[in-house]
């Protein structure tokens, strides 16, 4: 089997090049928000206020939710450990980058997790629960009735973890099928770690790519395909080591790539594809006017499906076992919550690792099943079944 790795060097040029673009879509969308009393009189916070990253007295159920959050979220740091009780964190800090009246390029450092005021070129910013917003040398934050920040946003194209995190498995995903396409040139049968590749490269062609868009078409489209999974995949497994990433579970990332396949699937589209979407043949006229927008509207279900179910089912697994393991610093006993928790725990960490390889596989079938039906000439209701029996 030859594998050209044409198709997998612009499908990674592409994902790379949108990695400025999530982070900011990430940072535009976070739904975490400053947490206060709601009062209708606007309300300062002084520089002094506890803030994020400030080490704040809190009880053990308030510390470990507030862990979840910070696990989820994304950060401009890359902490590995924090000591509570000096108030330390050990990790490295991260490029920010902001356009705010002219490029600004600085080390989140200068933040020192939130705590102080980044002064750069005369201007001030303060993070605030993972956004930069613009302030004053006293860091003041206004905050509405609802207790949302009203201080201006500058752009925010910043390297974050997840950033980071993205380029590390690009690069990886690289390195693995250049090296396995360059293998090839030495004979039918691949060397090194193109051996553990090869059976997985081949079960997404005989299994997903061939069944779905068809024999005669599905080559185009296998770069994206075998990028896709694997990208997703490797992901996921990052997200379940002690660094405490978790892309896959930003529905900015998600969005972005369900783009990708609806993008593909859209600029593939035959003819055969839009009539049936704008005028299905084989029914009267008045039908034909009532589901034209009901075809147009499953246009956009189906990327919908796809960020929605890689979103969900990873997020609710980092909560899952975040949660049992906070239970053995909220129960009261020991001895007792220890053993049940790490078996929980042990048990959810089983199934994430199955369920990282299955959101993967279903992501990449999915987007098969789209292109498929976009590119082949088809029964349209068997087709219809095949893809409402997979959602």
């Amino acid at each position: 089997m030859v594998i050209s790795n044409k198709p997998l060097h612009f499908i990674l040029a592409a994902f790379v090049a949108c990695l400025p673009v999530m982070s900011f879509a990430n940072s535009e969308n976070d739904s975490t928000h400053v947490k206060t009393e709601a009062v209708h009189e606007e309300k300062v916070i002084s520089h002094n206020a506890p803030m994020e990253g400030e080490h704040v007295a809190l009880d053990p159920k308030a510390k470990v939710d507030a862990f979840i959050d910070h696990h989820l979220q994304d950060s401009h740091d890359f902490v590995f450990f924090s000591d509570e009780k000096e108030n330390k964190h050990y990790g490295f800090p991260l490029p920010v980058i902001l356009i705010d009246g002219g490029l600004k390029v600085f080390l989140s450092s200068k933040f020192h997790h939130g705590e102080e005021v980044a002064e750069v070129d005369g201007s001030f910013y303060k993070l605030v629960h993972g956004k930069i917003y613009k302030t004053d040398a006293a860091g003041s934050i206004k905050l509405n009735e609802h207790g949302h920040p009203e201080n201006e946003k500058p752009l925010d194209f910043s390297i974050t973890k997840n950033v980071v995190s993205m380029l590390f498995v690009s690069v990886l995903l690289f390195l693995m099928f250049t090296g396995l396409a360059k293998s090839y040139k030495k004979g039918p049968i691949p060397t090194g770690f193109g051996r553990v590749l090869e059976p997985l490269i081949i079960f997404i062609r005989d299994e997903i790519a061939v069944p779905n868009i068809g024999e005669k078409k599905y080559r185009k489209y296998m770069g994206y395909l075998l990028t896709v999974f694997f990208f997703v995949w490797l992901l996921n497994l990052l997200g379940m080591t002690p660094l405490g990433i978790n892309v896959t579970g930003n529905i900015a990332i998600t969005i972005c790539l369900a783009a990708f396949t609806f993008i593909i699937t859209q600029f593939s589209a035959n003819k055969e594809y839009w009539g049936h979407i704008f005028w299905m043949p084989g029914v009267p006229v008045p039908m034909k006017i009532i589901l034209a927008p009901i075809e147009v509207l499953g246009m956009f279900t189906k990327p919908f499906a796809l960020l929605i179910r890689l979103y969900a089912n990873i997020t609710a697994g980092h909560v899952v076992i975040m949660s049992l393991i906070g239970m053995i610093f909220v129960g009261k006993n020991l001895a007792a919550d220890l053993p049940i928790s790490m078996g929980l725990t042990l048990f959810i960490s089983v199934i994430e690792i199955l369920v990282a390889f299955l959101q993967a596989f279903i992501f990449t079938m999915l987007s098969s099943l789209f292109i498929g039906m976009a590119v082949q000439e088809h029964d349209h209701a068997h087709h219809h079944e095949d893809e409402t029996a997979i959602i």
